[in-house]
């Protein structure tokens, strides 16, 4: 990679001005001057008025506390900045320390910007092969003067945050094996821990979690989220070599809970997608895929696991966002994955407690209350290669990377979903190191009974586990839901509508229209006093995007224009 380019600044927090030598080559920058360190104790509870990791909380409940933006005033949020970003797929989350952004753009460029007046401090640029510019890095994160990266190129890089500066770099794993990343890390008692994925390739080496020092990037150990023979859940797998087991990817960043000492991911589905084309049936659960898995920060092992979806057989991954939150003395886990199910557990032992049907499916025809265990309906049980299988929801959910929300204010997960069907159907594949892949051919259509309407943002109460609203529209949903302590919930759509809604009721307050489909997570940060909302519009993606152009092709928006837009009340 390269150092960081020249930037100007004009409003608070104020900057000094650096300079470096590298091979020759003076480089000048800007960067601020109050920036604080974020220690453990900061990222264990994080000050109201910045964002230190991607949802907001280590326990990634995507909920600021900040208020002077509310029910009663939201009407007048306007715009304050907007920052072209990088072209290429972008649903970024990004943090806020101080006054200062950092932002992921796509594969390759990590930015600081003035929170308050979109500034550009510093930029980073990491070189990567053409073949790899294509992709998209999620999030980032932060410890003491730190910020980290896990690139496309599969690797752990370490900057400095006020400069842009280089630290340290490490490979995790070869990317000419197909390693790489897409969400960034956790940090945790002073470990960068990191899900890598690009596993549909079959070796040696697996999928696997790591962690390494946050000082000196060396990796402290490596949890294969694919269980080996011989060791527990090895025998799931049926005979297949732990050089044929493919999956497992984590393609979203973990949680932490520091009272605990516990960090949970969420771990995608076996590769090829289909039982019959990894040569096995869906007896044959294949752990750890499709499991929330809780690991000991401290070496590694896996105290407990919950698989959601045993032998899953349709493309419908569990791996996204874990969200930990305290009720009436339980220590309470919640995630829903692209059957649009939302899983209750207990997140100290990972005991079932219930689970909610949020949209309409037809892929089980039993779910056990007591236990949470599913049962596939029988043609889908039985398919082989060949067999196309009919059923709802489709490979862009229920729910998918678009993170839900908490908000304490009404003990409710704001959800955004997408309601579409699929059929699919296996192909035979050649289960030998060096080869693998998805193995599968798809279509999509309309859901049964939603009158087309694609898109659904939904809040269930975690107590009971009941819908309290909904909102049903055509446009599908494509960011994460950010919940506020002004009784607001955030969300933007394909149709380009950034909205705020009623946490207690749905209604819709405001709303604007951006550039492009807007599409990102949103976060809500304070510089003096003042409170602003910011999200991303972007282009690109797998099948929350891809599925929409299928079935809501009226649906019209750029093919470019990726930029983050930053909102506040006017000032008086």
């Amino acid at each position: 990679g390269t150092g960081p380019t020249p930037g100007t600044r004009n409003s608070a927090p104020e900057v000094a001005e650096f300079s470096e030598t590298a091979s020759g080559i003076t480089r000048t920058y800007r960067a601020p001057r109050s920036f604080t360190p974020a220690s453990d104790a900061d990222l264990a509870n994080p000050p109201d008025s910045d964002w230190l990791h991607w949802r907001g909380t280590p326990g990634a409940q995507g909920y600021s506390p900040l208020a002077k933006i509310n029910t009663g005033n939201v009407h007048r949020l306007s715009l304050a900045w907007v920052w072209g970003m990088e072209p290429g797929t972008s649903q970024p989350s990004f943090l806020v320390r101080d006054g200062v952004i950092f932002l992921p753009n796509q594969a390759n460029v990590i930015q600081a910007l003035d929170a308050a007046g979109g500034t550009l401090l510093w930029e980073y640029h990491r070189a990567l092969p053409e073949s790899l510019r294509t992709g998209l890095i999620r999030n980032l994160a932060i410890y003491e003067d730190t910020l980290f990266l896990a690139s496309r190129d599969a690797y752990l890089v370490a900057l400095d945050a006020r400069t842009g500066v280089v630290r340290w770099e490490t490979v995790i794993e070869d990317p000419e094996l197909g390693y790489s990343n897409s969400s960034g890390p956790i940090v945790a008692d002073g470990k960068v821990i990191n899900g890598i994925n690009g596993c549909t390739r079959l070796n040696e080496e697996s999928c696997f979690i790591t962690a390494h020092d946050a000082r000196t990037g060396r990796e402290l150990w490596r949890t294969h989220t694919i269980a080996r023979p011989g060791e527990p859940g090895g025998d799931t797998w049926g005979d297949l070599s732990f050089e044929q087991r493919g999956g497992g990817d984590v393609w979203i960043p973990g949680s932490w809970d520091p009272d605990l000492g516990l960090v949970y991911f969420g771990t995608a589905q076996a590769k090829p997608w289909v039982a019959a084309s990894r040569g096995l049936t869906v007896q044959d659960a294949a752990l750890y895929s499709n499991s929330t898995l809780a690991i000991d920060p401290d070496d590694g092992s896996i105290v407990w696991y919950r698989q959601h979806v045993p032998g899953e057989s349709l493309d419908l991954d569990e791996a996204f966002e874990q969200i930990l939150i305290d009720r009436n003395g339980q220590r309470l886990l919640f995630t829903m994955g692209k059957h649009g199910i939302l899983w209750k557990l207990n997140r100290e032992t990972g005991e079932f407690l219930a689970h909610k049907e949020s949209i309409y499916q037809n892929i089980f025809d039993f779910i056990d209350p007591q236990t949470g265990v599913v049962r596939y309906r029988e043609d889908i049980a039985s398919a082989g290669i060949g067999d196309w299988v009919s059923v709802c929801p489709s490979t862009a959910g229920g729910h998918n990377w678009p993170s839900m929300s908490y908000s304490p204010e009404v003990n409710a997960l704001i959800v955004p979903l997408s309601q579409s069907c699929l059929e699919i159907q296996g192909r035979p594949m050649v289960l030998e190191p060096g080869s693998g892949g998805t193995g599968a051919a798809r279509r999509y259509s309309d859901m049964p009974g939603t009158e087309g309407r694609l898109g659904k943002l939904a809040a269930y109460e975690v107590d009971t586990m009941e819908e309290l609203w909904s909102v049903q529209q055509r446009a599908a949903f494509l960011t994460a839901t950010l919940s506020t302590g002004g009784g607001l919930v955030f969300a933007g759509d394909l149709d380009r509508y950034f909205r705020a809604y009623d946490v207690r009721n749905g209604e819709v307050l405001w709303q604007t229209r951006l550039g492009t489909s807007v599409q990102g997570f949103p976060v809500s940060f304070e510089v003096e006093g003042e409170q602003y909302i910011a999200i991303s519009a972007g282009v690109g993606g797998g099948s929350p995007r891809g599925v929409p152009r299928a079935v809501t092709p009226e649906i019209r928006h750029p093919q470019n224009g990726n930029a983050l837009y930053v909102f506040k009340l006017p000032s008086r």
